[in-house]
């Protein structure tokens, strides 16, 4: 794949870029060595590796998947103006 001129112009427009033609040019050959150096990528022969999410082996931390009540109900309702049963208590507001 190549990158021409135009193509280069196209992409800043749309990447709301301002380059002048000195540096389309000098973007056109940048690009193109960019996509010349993927297309090398093609040709590695991946058959038999496995994905990596990290080069160091690591376990996933994780924690105890359990249901709990918080524990801490009293705290939380304890600057209430009036609370009952550990549940805040309103006025009421319709008759």
């Amino acid at each position: 794949m190549s990158v021409d001129l135009n193509t280069v112009k196209r992409v800043a427009h749309l990447a709301r870029i301002k380059v002048s033609d000195e540096q389309a040019e000098k973007m056109t050959g940048e690009l193109n060595a960019i996509l010349g150096f993927v297309e090398q990528l093609d040709e590695v022969n991946i058959d038999g590796v496995e994905p990596l999410t990290s080069v160091v082996e690591q376990t996933m931390k994780k924690r105890v998947d359990g249901q709990t009540d918080g524990g801490y109900a009293e705290k939380i309702v304890s600057n209430a103006p009036a609370t009952e049963d550990n549940f805040f208590m309103v006025p009421k507001v319709v008759e």
